[in-house]
């Protein structure tokens, strides 16, 4: 069973608890002990000499149009797949895409993650968070005349959390495929061929704000005092 994990990042390196950023993924990934390959997906050739200095078996610099602000993720994904198998000449069977931005993640979900994927029969494995909120009871939307309704109805009033049918937020840390289900054109990120790993909300943060990022900062660095 040949595996790659890849990691895509974009922009700027950013350092978190005395390492750079991505330095943080790349490290897991590593210590998963699974991978054929750990991969890394950039635009930016500062992140790729850092990603070189922290283990990184491959670096794959990504071409322009599939590194805009708007573009999406699994194309870069596939790109990397492609050029990794063209470069060493070793298909893979499992591809496991690490957010650079899921620090916090623990090596334990990569292994679980792959876990579920490879013994089950689903095409796609996503890790997720039980939602804080839910469509059923405390997530409104604005219709077109600007009054609010739940984003989703059920026959009859919930009026407890507890009635309402379970909800996840997915929180991009890990996600796996099979390479016949991400090279399929009709793939979408959420799908019916589609698992869900269940993660802790301590470890599912994605740094997308300021704020984030000083949380993952402080939450780093007290594991690092208690160890």
């Amino acid at each position: 069973m040949n595996r790659i994990a890849v990691i895509c990042a974009r922009g700027a390196s950013k350092g978190l608890a005395g390492r750079p950023l991505i330095a943080h993924t790349i490290v897991q990934a590593r210590e998963a002990g699974l991978f054929t390959c750990v991969a890394v997906s950039s635009d930016s050739h500062q992140i790729l000499d850092i990603a070189r200095h922290w283990g990184a078996d491959q670096v794959i610099e990504r071409p322009a149009e599939l590194a805009a602000d708007t573009a999406p993720k699994i194309p870069a994904i596939r790109h990397c797949v492609e050029a990794v198998e063209a470069r060493t000449g070793t298909p893979f069977d499992t591809i496991c895409d690490l957010a650079v931005t899921s620090p916090l993640r623990a090596v334990a979900d990569v292994c679980g993650a792959v876990a579920l994927l490879e013994g089950g029969d689903a095409g796609s494995v996503l890790s997720a968070t039980p939602s804080r909120h839910s469509p059923y009871f405390s997530i409104v939307e604005l219709d077109a005349a600007g009054k609010t309704h739940l984003c989703k109805r059920r026959d009859g009033p919930v009026v407890r959390r507890q009635d309402a049918p379970l909800c996840f937020d997915l929180n991009g840390a890990v996600y796996v495929w099979t390479r016949a289900a991400l090279f399929d054109e009709r793939l979408s990120v959420v799908g019916d061929g589609s698992a869900l790993y269940e993660m802790p909300a301590e470890r599912a943060l994605d740094i997308d704000t300021e704020m984030d990022f000083r949380f993952a900062e402080l939450v780093m660095t007290e594991a690092g005092a208690r160890a």
